[in-house]
């Protein structure tokens, strides 16, 4: 085969467009642009009758193919007289010679923009209607643009028209560098269109199959953040494309500052255990571990009860309403330093409220909504874990007593408070409760007594009608012990310790309730 003629690192001029669109957003006006500085426009059935309508001259495909549309659509660009004026590079003399016998003339430009699949999937299609939106020809022709950047201009987003023009109108054509921009763009496109697709289909199966033999993601940017963790590190926030409309990535910004790096993982936490209760809640949380929960009759009450709990741990915390932001909870919560405050809803007067510090920053998002099961990963050096999100609620009517002594109605309900609470902290974790709100928190210790120690020692509150709960077994009854010490009177924990008899007769010899639950509940 030939050598290929090195391609000029010139401006390529742009004299023929290829364009099949599904959003026709400014699609028009691009187009008219175009032939107004003497490009032609080839056009598809749907796009090429929507330009049509709106003025512009072009040219249907199957003109240039001599061929109809058939397959109710499916097969419109598929033929060598498109992808061949696509793929030539001109340079070459065997593509030169190809494109005089079949009398193939090149496009310059290609804009495309593919069926809408994701969108499909996110409002709960059928799955034939959802296959019916798999993009073919769109897809390879992106591709097919995109390889021959050398020459072709390949524009997959409307956003990208205006600033295209400029350059169109400015030289004549298009640069090397805005051509290898757009064709990263390009494909970056077509490959979150395929992992979206990769995702549905594996999703279809897992029940049957378990886990997918191959993991795609499909995320798009959505904001470059001011650091990571620490401000050395840099930082963005992607969005899954299947992301439901309620999920917390999708927060609407009231007011305040950027969220950083470690607001949006506090929020996540913070929300994440509001929506474990099912009445008036609030959540406060530092360091990506709540400092503090309660619940109420109102949502003024329960954050009246969470910042009671750690008051000195709650200074800068992040805030999760369980319901609506009215103006006395505004006014209670200013009287604080806060980072920011999530919750379902803001009346008027709390946005007033909060305009005095505009710094603070509220979020409205669905915190009232169940959580849902989903996938969980984490990163690790070359590779990924993968596993079920540990979010189904537990049944607290299947806790066995293992003490002698039954809990009474107040015991088990603080119980249920602080298991409620202790699976959302890290481990090794120790919760105490009474039944409105937390009292005292032991997070991210290397032993369960340590854990222990820290909770009963961090109550401000009085430790009276107090349950606490382990988020794994108790493997030494000394824990137990500092817990009784502390005033605690009842325990939930999982089971599974070859010392559990142990535990229980330690529970006994205080006279204090142990019930086991089935579950445990690590958070690394």
């Amino acid at each position: 085969m030939p050598e290929p003629i090195p391609f000029p690192k010139s401006v390529t001029p742009v004299r023929r467009a290829l364009v099949s669109v599904h959003d026709k957003t400014g699609i028009a006006d691009f187009c008219r642009s175009l032939t107004e500085s003497g490009v032609r426009v080839v056009s598809t059935g749907g796009t090429a009758g929507h330009l049509k309508e709106s003025g512009v001259a072009v040219t249907p495909v199957e003109d240039e193919t001599g061929f109809p549309e058939i397959l109710g659509g499916r097969v419109k660009t598929l033929h060598p007289k498109i992808f061949g004026g696509v793929l030539a590079d001109e340079t070459r003399h065997d593509h030169a010679r190809d494109m005089e016998a079949a009398a193939i003339e090149a496009f310059d430009l290609v804009v495309v923009n593919l069926y809408p699949f994701e969108e499909t999937v996110a409002r709960g299609a059928g799955q034939a209607e959802t296959i019916e939106m798999i993009d073919v020809g769109g897809t390879a022709l992106i591709r097919a643009a995109a390889k021959n950047h050398a020459r072709v201009a390949v524009v997959v987003d409307p956003a990208d028209y205006e600033n295209l023009l400029e350059e169109i109108r400015a030289t004549g054509g298009t640069r090397l560098e805005t051509r290898e921009r757009l064709a990263a763009r390009a494909f970056a496109r077509t490959a979150a269109y395929d992992a979206s697709i990769a995702v549905y289909l594996s999703e279809s199966r897992r029940p049957e199959e378990g886990f997918p033999e191959n993991l795609v993601f499909a995320f798009d940017r959505i904001g470059s953040l001011r650091y990571g963790e620490n401000p050395h590190q840099r930082a963005a926030l992607y969005r899954d494309r299947f992301a439901p409309a309620d999920a917390l990535v999708r927060f609407e910004m009231l007011q305040g500052k950027e969220l950083s790096f470690n607001n949006l993982l506090d929020l996540d936490s913070a929300v994440t255990l509001a929506r474990d209760f099912d009445r008036p809640a609030a959540v406060i949380v530092k360091h990506n571990n709540p400092c503090g929960a309660a619940i109420g009759d109102t949502v003024l009450e329960a954050f009246g009860r969470a910042f009671a709990c750690d008051p000195l741990a709650a200074f800068g915390g992040i805030i999760a309403i369980r319901g609506r932001v009215d103006g006395a909870l505004a006014s209670l919560v200013l009287q604080h330093f806060v980072e920011a405050v999530a919750a379902d809803e803001f009346t008027q007067e709390a946005i007033d409220f909060f305009t005095k510090k505009p710094n603070v920053r509220l979020l409205r998002l669905p915190v009232s909504r169940r959580p849902s099961g989903s996938l969980d990963w984490k990163r690790i050096e070359g590779g990924l874990l993968l596993q079920d999100a540990d979010a189904e609620p537990d049944q607290t009517s299947v806790w066995r007593l293992a003490s002698q002594r039954k809990p009474t109605a107040v015991e088990r309900a603080a119980c249920e408070v602080a298991w409620k609470v202790v699976r959302r902290v890290k481990s090794n974790a120790i919760v105490l409760a009474n039944a409105r709100q937390t009292i005292g928190i032991g997070a991210g210790q290397m032993s369960r007594v340590d854990a222990c120690r820290l909770a009963a020692a961090k109550p401000v509150l009085p430790i009276v009608n107090c349950g606490a709960a382990s988020d794994a077994f108790f493997p030494f009854r000394d824990g137990l012990e500092v817990l009784a010490d502390a005033g605690v009177t009842a325990v939930v924990a999982p089971g599974g310790s070859i010392r559990d008899q142990e535990v229980i007769a330690a529970a006994d010899e205080r006279q204090m309730v142990f019930l086991i639950a089935p579950r445990r509940h690590f958070r690394h």
